[in-house]
């Protein structure tokens, strides 16, 4: 593949007129990275010789599970019709879970790119990001990708695209992101179809920021979108929303390596080193101005993410608890969508308490703590806020069934999200059983083509965020896919379950579920706490309760010493006497013993993979 764009690096401060922002949006796997890959290759900025599969995910942790988990903007040359113009191209994730970059992204770009595989046509979560980049009012160019696949239906999936966005199928664009085939006629579209940003150059300077990460050598690199005037070189800036004000030390673009340039001007995206070492002083979503010349209005349309599951993050080693601290502190100046708080358990010790967007999320998080800081952890069981009124009117907010509150309760109320799934039309059954198996109520149902059908529900989202996509996978033979997102919320019947043990409540067992589900959930964690708890000197009983009712019980029977051993044959009354001492020294142990939980079994009952539990209980 010969590179058509042989010139060098457009210089900053580039006329407005020749930049085009865009982004790509798509569902997960449909080809975003690799389609990035060839406009890289095409353009001329990354040489053959370092090209790589996935060149943009630079993290372990995106190459090996193959996903995108962090936007990146790059900047690139291209040549048309005799001008040159600068691309601006952000690679986003498709993950639900990761859909505050996909926000983020939009707000700093004209153009998308809607990416759809040639075949297996579009999905919810692509929907999703469609219906963002519409209220943003971006120009969107559809496109077709992995039209190489011998199971690939373009014709099928253009009438599909067409239909949605309201265009003919003819201009649905058909593209091998593998191959590079028609991806010099997309290069080439979003010179045409993309508008050039608009800004006034002579106004103060305002530039959106809209990623930072940290770097171990050079502090918090701030990524911007410059909209109005200019910022350059050692100019001291000001954040409007904490109104702190540093020297920039470095200015420059990503081409897709860091470029130092003498500054930035309206429409261009690039990057700003201050020094600092503390990610909070660049908030994602702030306005940058001239600390000289400021401006008087931030710019808006950026909108905060809010962690959606709580769960608890516990060192297997106590004497760890700093490390996580230091863990967590570093992975937030990467993920401005984390949030945590120290937290203690009586039987897991020290932790934080950690809210995530969802469990992939929580996933992605607790696997980076292990590989990039090598720690041991138990997590405890995701938990949504839930709004609790007690009889006298008081309002809580609970993120852990530990804060509970006592007493008679007025009223719960438990987040809920309108969901889409996209299903083909024969498991329209198995979808909808499901979902009112999980206290959802349907809101309607669209067919985007005869085999394919969008249905909507209302649904709690605690139902949502443990294995619901597991189970929606596994009944439509994986051809579902599923999108949500939060709105509101409504009262519901909810009940604290407590696990005892001997009759002492064990916090890190307890669990906020519907009353429906309380005595399955009852069951199920007594009888797996039996097999993992070992047997001690004395009979302890373990119990399920919602209150003072006892809605489950499993016993484990004690270790008994043969006492009898020693007795050969003669008068009962001898054997009697040493049983009835045997019982009596049971029960006074059972007054005054306290029962010891292993490690291994926290990790194993809390754990939702029970493979993975059971392989650590070994450990």
């Amino acid at each position: 593949m010969s590179p058509k764009a042989s010139t060098p690096l457009v210089p900053a401060q580039t006329s407005p007129r020749a930049i085009r922002n865009f982004c790509i949006i798509a569902h997960i796997d449909h080809g975003k990275s690799t389609l990035a890959d060839r406009m890289l290759q095409l353009t001329g900025v990354v040489e053959p010789r370092q090209m790589k599969a996935q060149y943009l995910d630079r993290m372990d942790i995106e190459r090996e599970r193959g996903i995108t988990i962090k936007s990146q903007a790059v900047r690139m040359p291209w040549d048309y019709h005799g001008g040159t113009y600068a691309f601006h191209m952000i690679d986003t994730p498709g993950h639900v879970d990761f859909s505050y970059e996909v926000s983020r992204s939009l707000a700093a770009c004209e153009g998308a790119v809607l990416l759809v595989d040639a075949a297996q046509g579009i999905e919810a979560q692509t929907l999703a990001n469609l219906y963002l980049a519409m209220e943003h009012e971006l120009a969107i160019i559809p496109v077709l990708n992995k039209i190489d696949l011998p199971a690939a239906m373009p014709d099928k999936y253009a009438e599909e695209l067409a239909h949605l966005i309201g265009c003919e199928p003819e201009d649905v664009l058909r593209v091998s992101g593998k191959t590079g085939e028609g991806v010099e006629e997309l290069l080439d579209r979003i010179v045409d179809e993309v508008p050039a940003p608009v800004g006034e150059a002579e106004a103060p300077a305002r530039a959106m920021i809209f990623d930072s990460v940290y770097d171990t050598y050079r502090g918090v690199v701030t990524f911007v979108r410059v909209t109005d005037g200019k910022l350059g070189r050692r100019e001291k800036i000001k954040m409007m929303s904490t109104g702190a004000t540093h020297e920039l030390l470095e200015i420059g673009v990503s081409s897709p390596e860091p470029e130092a340039t003498d500054g930035l001007g309206v429409g261009e995206v690039g990057y700003l080193i201050t020094g600092v070492k503390d990610v909070r002083q660049s908030k994602v979503g702030d306005t940058v101005t001239s600390a000289a010349k400021p401006a008087s209005s931030i710019i808006g349309g950026y909108q905060e993410p809010k962690p959606m599951v709580f769960s608890g993050l516990f060192p297997l080693d106590g004497s760890d608890f700093p490390v996580l601290r230091e863990a967590l502190e570093k992975l937030q100046l990467n993920d401005a969508a984390l949030n945590f708080e120290p937290e203690t358990s009586t039987a897991l010790g020290f932790g934080f308490r950690v809210g995530f967007l969802g469990l992939l999320h929580l996933e992605i998080t607790r696997e980076r703590l292990e590989q990039e800081y090598n720690l041991d952890l138990i997590s405890t069981a995701p938990n949504v806020i839930y709004q609790v009124k007690d009889e006298s009117g008081e309002s809580h907010e609970v993120t852990n069934p530990s804060e509970f509150p006592d007493g008679k309760i007025d009223e719960i109320r438990e987040p809920i999200v309108d969901a889409t799934i996209i299903v083909p039309a024969e498991y329209i059954g198995a979808v909808m059983e499901l979902c009112q198996a999980r206290r959802g109520s349907m809101d309607g149902m669209d067919y985007l083509s005869e085999e394919r059908v969008e249905i909507r529900y209302t649904m709690p989202l605690a139902e949502i965020v443990f294995d619901f996509f597991d189970q929606l996978k596994s009944r439509t033979k994986g051809y579902a896919s599923l999108n949500w997102q939060a709105s509101g919320d409504q009262a519901a019947d909810l009940v604290k379950v407590e696990i005892l043990l001997q009759g002492d409540k064990v916090d890190a067992f307890s669990a906020i579920t519907h009353r429906d589900h309380a005595y399955a959930y009852g069951v199920k964690m007594a009888s797996k706490l039996k097999d993992l708890i070992p047997r001690q000197q004395f009979e302890v009983p373990i119990q399920a309760a919602i209150g003072s009712r006892i809605i489950a019980r499993e016993n484990i029977r004690a270790i008994r010493k043969d006492v009898l051993s020693k007795c050969y044959g003669g008068d009962i009354s001898r054997k009697r006497k040493l049983l009835e001492k045997q019982k009596e020294g049971k029960k006074r142990m059972k007054m005054v013993g306290t029962v010891e939980v292993p490690q291994e079994a926290f990790i194993a009952a809390l754990s939702s993979d029970e493979g993975k539990a059971k392989e650590k209980a070994k450990k």
